[in-house]
């Protein structure tokens, strides 16, 4: 395995192959639901999906695909834009998918930046990023996609007054993240109490990160930031 860098995004694609009927649902059943960036995205981004839609929500690294399932799953009147170029984490989402013929999803298997970019303007009415590669060394900080360059992206896809999640259970990311949406103009922390960023949100189904974490002593942290 190699390390890739492609705009915002570092980090290795491919882990243990595949099985058969998961390589097989990537080459037929992805490139249904793959997001097609040669195209222009459409002024109303809720045409994308094959159901109808009242709302459009991303998730940006979905990992091991509980969260976006989960959500996808409680809430049929949302198309959700899933993001992750790990193939393992994507052949499992496109496994779920497939089975139960979920309609309210499509998906992007690169830069999560080049999404961002193609989406048009206050599209988004929501934006989850959950347990992100922290990157903990140091020297390595300058890699964390919480960055200027992609709160601008946020910031300039996000409808005016809709939300930006952030979950890690990294203490130093968790700081990272508050000190640059604070410093961002288009950003304030929407926590009036502890509880805000110490409990999940509503109907939260937690991720294997997570459980993860918790079994290693870390305390994952919740933040809300709103688009003003």
């Amino acid at each position: 395995m190699t390390d890739r860098y492609e705009g915002s995004f570092y980090g290795r694609r491919k882990g243990k192959p595949l099985s058969p009927r998961r390589t097989a649902l990537m080459e037929d059943v992805l490139p249904k639901m793959r997001l097609d960036l040669h195209a222009s995205a459409p002024s109303d981004i809720r045409t994308l999906f094959s159901s109808k839609v009242d709302a459009v929500w991303i998730e940006v690294g979905f990992g091991g695909g509980e969260h976006l399932l989960h959500r996808a799953r409680e809430n049929p009147g949302v198309g959700i834009i899933g993001i992750e170029p790990f193939i393992g984490s994507m052949a499992k989402v496109v496994a779920a998918i497939s089975d139960e013929n979920i309609r309210n999803v499509r998906l992007y298997d690169d830069d999560a930046a080049h999404i961002l970019d193609w989406l048009p303007p206050d599209s988004v009415d929501l934006a989850y990023q959950l347990y992100p590669d922290p990157w903990p060394k140091k020297r390595h900080w300058k890699r964390r996609f919480v960055n200027t360059e992609n709160l601008n992206r946020y910031a300039r896809v996000l409808k005016h007054g809709s939300e930006f999640r952030f979950a890690s259970d990294i203490d130093t990311y968790v700081d990272w993240t508050l000190q640059h949406c604070r410093d961002h103009p288009a950003f304030e922390w929407a926590a009036e109490t502890a509880s805000d960023w110490r409990v999940p949100w509503s109907n939260w189904p937690g991720t294997r990160y997570e459980a993860k974490a918790l079994r290693e002593g870390r305390v994952p942290r919740y933040l809300t930031f709103r688009r003003v």
